[in-house]
């Protein structure tokens, strides 16, 4: 749990520690202490704020997926207009939500994105949307992708953008899961990616998500 902010920070510490499946290793009160105690620690998730003295939440997030730590990031700010938004986004945040958001939301967040997924506040999720309709149209579904994706690739990538589980696509496209995974592995070698979270947005920065 990072923020700066005491009675947040101490108030969402004893919270979360009521919540089942949740336990709260560490806590920052700013950027660099956030840093060094996720190195120690290694944690699942970070909570964390935004707007702090210093280094800024988007600064550890940026540093966090610089390093290819592990542990994956929410964040939890008062801070949600557009430009923080995509920001914290760009950074590797694979949650965000804003501090009115009630227990069982964040604790949700922490459990979705803990498994790859992403979790975004309502209003967040809408302008994100907003800005996507702003892409360019993605490319016909026959067609290959860009970095060598062959035809199914992409189809496989669009469809994991559009929030599908495994079991899902392989139900949608009629083959089995483990031909799925295949897919995945092929699309996270030849994009470069690390993980779901990131086809997601390799999908979006490539104009690859369905619309």
């Amino acid at each position: 749990m990072v923020d700066d902010q005491t009675v947040v920070r101490e108030g969402l510490v004893t919270l979360l520690g009521l919540l089942s499946g949740i336990r709260v290793v560490g806590a920052a009160a700013d950027g660099d202490t956030a840093l060094a105690e996720i190195a120690q620690l290694d944690p699942d998730v970070v909570l964390l704020d935004l707007h702090m003295p210093g280094r800024s939440g988007i600064e550890v997030a940026e540093e966090l997926t610089r390093q290819g730590c592990r542990t994956r990031i929410v964040v939890l700010t008062t801070y949600s207009d557009d430009d923080w938004v995509f920001a914290a986004l760009r950074a590797g945040a694979r949650g965000f939500l804003t501090k009115d958001a009630s227990g069982e939301e964040i604790a949700a967040a922490i459990h979705t994105v803990r498994e790859g997924q992403a979790q975004l506040d309502p209003s967040v999720q809408r302008r994100l949307l907003e800005a996507l309709d702003r892409v360019p149209p993605p490319a016909p579904a026959g067609a290959a992708g860009p970095d060598g994706l062959t035809p199914r690739e992409t189809e496989v990538l669009r469809l994991v953008a559009a929030g599908h589980s495994n079991d899902e696509i392989a139900e949608l496209l009629y083959v089995s899961r483990a031909t799925v995974k295949t897919h995945l592995n092929h699309l996270l070698a030849k994009t470069a990616s690390r993980d779901r979270a990131q086809l997601v947005r390799y999908a979006y920065r490539r104009g690859l998500a369905l619309p």
